[in-house]
């Protein structure tokens, strides 16, 4: 359940999309993203953004040299930092829906696909507060997005 201050009603549910994070980011916040994939997709991206910054730069590659991956990665002060591939599995596919959880904890973002677990990522900002802009960008159509904190 999610109480008042959390409630959240964000723009309509059209690709781009792009909304604020109320309070930023912090502890126990879960962000879930559910909609289809077109049938085509090529690339699906999430951004949780400060600023000019990306805390964490998230893009699902449905056809990457032949495989699949999700790359991850941050934008600080106009630099990228270092790219990370690792991947316990992919369970997505072209035209099936999904749902995306991303859970905020002190030290990192834990990510999972369709219930199975993704990835972490830690933090390359700190002030997790500062983290207040969601962008999710390209192959797919939304059908919700949402923001709870976990008890």
């Amino acid at each position: 359940m999610t109480d008042p201050e959390q409630s959240f009603a964000g723009p309509p549910l059209t690709v781009p999309y792009d909304t604020n994070i109320p309070r930023g980011c912090y502890d126990q916040l879960l962000i879930t993203i559910t909609g289809q994939f077109n049938p085509d997709a090529s690339v699906f991206t999430v951004d949780l953004c400060r600023g000019g910054d990306i805390a964490m730069h998230m893009k699902l590659h449905f056809d990457d040299d032949g495989g699949q991956s999700v790359v991850r990665n941050s934008m600080v002060s106009g630099e990228w930092g270092t790219v990370e591939r690792e991947l316990s599995c992919f369970p997505f596919a072209r035209g099936d829906p999904f749902e995306l959880k991303i859970l905020c904890t002190d030290s990192e973002f834990k990510v999972t696909g369709n219930g199975d677990y993704l990835f972490e990522f830690k933090h390359r900002i700190q002030e997790l507060d500062s983290i207040n802009h969601l962008g999710i960008y390209n192959d797919a159509t939304l059908t919700g997005v949402s923001m709870d904190t976990l008890p």
